[in-house]
C-alpha cells in the first residue's frame, strides 16, 4: 500500500501557469527620429555615456550605500529562507525525540483508583514521526510558489537598480540645472546694474525722466529675487541627492565639485525594439513572477479539497517503579512502538475549502491583470521619454538661435538708449526677454537629459552592471550571522537564482484548473 501511495504522490491538482498575453507596438513612433537606433543592444551603464565623472562617481556610492536597496537585498535573503522551508515541508513533517520522567501520586479519595501502587515514578524515551505524503502535489506546489516568490524579489531588487540610477541621474541633472539657473542670473544682474548706471547718469543729465530709473531698478530687484528661490530648489535638490547616497543632508557638497553644467546626451541612443522590454525590464519579470507564485498557491489550497494520506509512526522506550521489573528503562520489555498510514478527509468543510480556492484564484487574476498592465505602462514610459528626448533636441537648436538673437537684442537697444534714439522701455523688453530664453534654453537642456535618463529608467537598464555583486553589505552580513545562524543564505545565492531564468521571464500563463495530472 505504501509502494503505491508512494507511486501516485507525483499527482499534482491546480492549473499550470503560462506566460499572460500582453499587448505592445511592433515598433516606436519615433523610432526612425535622428538619433534613434533600434538595432544595437541598450546600454547596461548608460549614465557613462554623459561623460560626466562625477555622476559615474555618484551612481556607483548609491549602488553601494544606497538604503533602501539593501532593504531589497534582504527581502531576497528573506525569500530563500522561505523557500528553504517549503522545501523542508515535503519531507517528514513532524520529528520529535522525547523524554519524560514522571513522579506520579494517585488520590486515594478519588473515583476509580483501584492502582496497587499509589505512588511511583514513570520514565519515557523515544521517537515520533508524521510523514503527509504529497498526494495532491500540494508541497510541491509551495515549493513552486516559494522559487517564483523568490525570482520576484530579486527582480525587485534589479527593478531598485533601475530606479536608483535613474533618480540619482535625474537629481544630479536637477542640480546641475539649478546651479546654471543661478549663474545666468547672476549674468543678468549684472548686466541690468550696467543698465540702470545708465538710466541714473541720464536722469542726472535732464536726458531722461526718472521713470526710466523705476524701471530698470523694478527689472534688477525682480531679477535679484529669483536667485533665492532658486537656491531653494538647489539645496533641496543636494539633500534628495543625499539621501539616496545613504547619507545626512550636506554630506555630497564636495562630490559636487567640478564644472557646474548639465550633462550633454550623446547624440546616438539605442532604444531596441519593444518586445525587448518583456525581457529586460525587471518590474515586467516581477509582475509574472508574482502571478506565477499565486497560480502555484491555488494548488495548493485546491489540494485541501482531496484526502490527505500520512504515515506516522512512534516507537520508544516506557517504564514505571510501579513493579520491580518495569523499573528498568532500556530492558527489552521496556519497548513500545505504533505505525501506520491515517487518511483525513474534511468532507464538512468543504464549502470553506472550495470558497479557500475561488480566494486564491481571484488573486491569480488580479496579478495577471496587473501583469499586463505593468507591460502597457512600461511601453507608455519609453514612448513618453522617447518622445520627450526627440522633441527636446529640436527644440534646443531653435533655443539657441532665440538665446542668440535676443542677445544681440540687448546690444543694440543699449547701444540705442544711450544715444537716446529709443526709451528705456525697449532695452527694458530686451534684457526681460533675454532673461527668459536663457532660461528656457537651460530649461531645453535639463529637459532632454532628463528625458534621456527617463528614456533608459524606462527601457529597464542599469541593471546588469551589479549581477555578481554582493545583495547585502558585508557590515550587514557581520551583523546578522554574529545575532543568528544564516548559513551561506546570506552570501550565496541560491541554485534558482543563478540560472537563465532568473534574468528572463519564465514560461507564461493562465490556464484554468484542470483535474489532477501526473506531472
Amino acid at each position: 500500500m505504501l509502494g503505491v501511495l508512494a507511486a501516485l504522490s507525483g499527482c499534482s491538482v491546480g492549473p499550470k501557469f503560462t506566460k499572460p498575453e500582453a499587448a505592445l507596438p511592433q515598433e516606436w513612433r519615433t523610432h526612425d527620429a535622428a538619433g534613434v537606433s533600434t538595432q544595437s543592444e541598450v546600454d547596461s551603464a548608460w549614465w557613462k555615456s554623459f561623460g560626466d565623472p562625477t555622476l559615474d562617481k555618484l551612481v556607483e556610492l548609491a549602488y553601494r550605500q544606497n538604503l533602501p536597496l539593501q532593504q531589497a537585498g534582504l527581502r531576497i535573503v528573506e525569500a530563500r529562507a522561505q523557500l528553504s522551508i517549503l522545501t523542508g515541508q515535503q519531507y517528514p513533517q513532524v520529528q520529535v525525540a522525547f523524554g519524560s520522567a514522571t513522579a506520579v501520586g494517585v488520590s486515594e479519595n478519588a473515583a476509580n483508583t483501584v492502582l496497587a501502587e499509589r505512588h511511583f515514578l514513570d520514565y519515557q524515551l523515544g521517537f515520533d514521526a508524521l510523514w503527509e505524503l504529497d498526494f495532491w502535489g500540494k508541497y510541491r506546489r509551495g515549493v513552486e510558489a516559494g522559487t517564483a516568490g523568490l525570482l520576484a524579489s530579486v527582480a525587485d531588487y534589479q527593478s531598485g537598480l533601475v530606479s536608483l540610477s535613474a533618480e540619482v541621474a535625474r537629481t544630479y541633472v536637477l542640480i546641475r540645472t539649478f546651479e546654471e539657473l543661478i549663474e545666468l542670473g547672476q549674468q543678468n544682474v549684472k548686466l541690468q546694474e550696467e543698465s540702470l548706471q545708465i538710466a541714473e547718469s541720464r536722469f542726472r543729465n535732464g536726458a531722461t525722466s526718472e521713470l526710466d530709473v523705476a524701471q530698470a531698478t523694478t527689472l534688477l530687484e525682480s531679477t535679484r529675487a529669483t536667485i533665492p528661490q532658486l537656491e531653494i530648489g538647489l539645496e533641496q535638490a543636494r539633500n534628495a541627492l543625499s539621501t539616496l547616497l545613504g547619507q545626512p543632508v550636506g554630506a555630497v557638497e564636495a562630490l559636487l565639485e567640478g564644472p557646474k553644467q548639465i550633462p550633454r546626451a550623446p547624440e546616438q541612443v539605442a532604444v531596441g525594439v519593444p518586445a525587448a522590454v518583456l525581457r529586460r525590464r525587471p518590474d515586467v519579470r516581477s509582475a509574472e513572477l508574482y502571478a506565477a507564485a499565486q497560480c502555484a498557491r491555488i494548488g495548493v489550497a485546491e489540494a485541501e479539497l482531496y484526502p490527505s494520506f500520512t504515515i506516522f509512526g512512534s516507537i520508544g522506550l516506557r517504564a514505571s517503579s510501579a513493579g520491580s521489573p518495569s523499573a528498568n528503562l532500556f530492558s527489552l520489555d521496556s519497548l513500545f512502538y505504533a505505525v501506520g498510514p491515517r487518511i483525513v478527509f474534511p468532507f464538512l468543510n468543504y464549502g470553506r475549502l472550495k470558497n479557500g480556492v475561488r480566494v486564491e484564484d481571484a488573486r491569480f487574476q488580479q496579478l495577471l491583470v496587473n501583469y499586463r498592465n505593468t507591460v502597457l505602462k512600461a511601453a507608455q514610459e519609453v514612448a513618453d521619454a522617447l518622445v520627450g528626448y526627440v522633441k527636446s533636441q529640436q527644440a534646443l537648436t531653435f533655443g539657441r538661435a532665440s538665446v542668440k538673437a535676443a542677445q544681440r537684442s540687448v546690444e543694440i537697444a543699449v547701444v540705442q538708449y544711450r544715444e537716446g534714439s529709443v526709451d528705456y522701455q525697449r532695452v527694458l523688453d530686451a534684457q526681460r526677454t533675454l532673461l527668459e530664453e536663457q532660461n528656457q534654453l537651460a530649461q531645453t537642456s535639463s529637459s532632454i537629459a532628463t528625458s534621456l535618463v527617463a528614456l533608459y529608467k524606462a527601457l529597464g537598464g542599469g541593471w546588469e552592471v551589479r549581477q555578481g555583486q554582493p545583495i547585502v553589505p558585508e557590515g550587514t552580513q557581520r551583523e546578522m550571522e554574529r545575532r543568528t545562524d544564516w548559513g551561506d543564505l546570506v552570501s550565496k545565492p541560491r541554485k534558482q537564482e543563478t540560472k537563465q531564468e532568473a534574468t528572463q521571464s519564465p514560461s507564461p500563463g493562465n490556464q484554468q484548473s484542470a483535474p489532477p495530472e501526473n506531472e
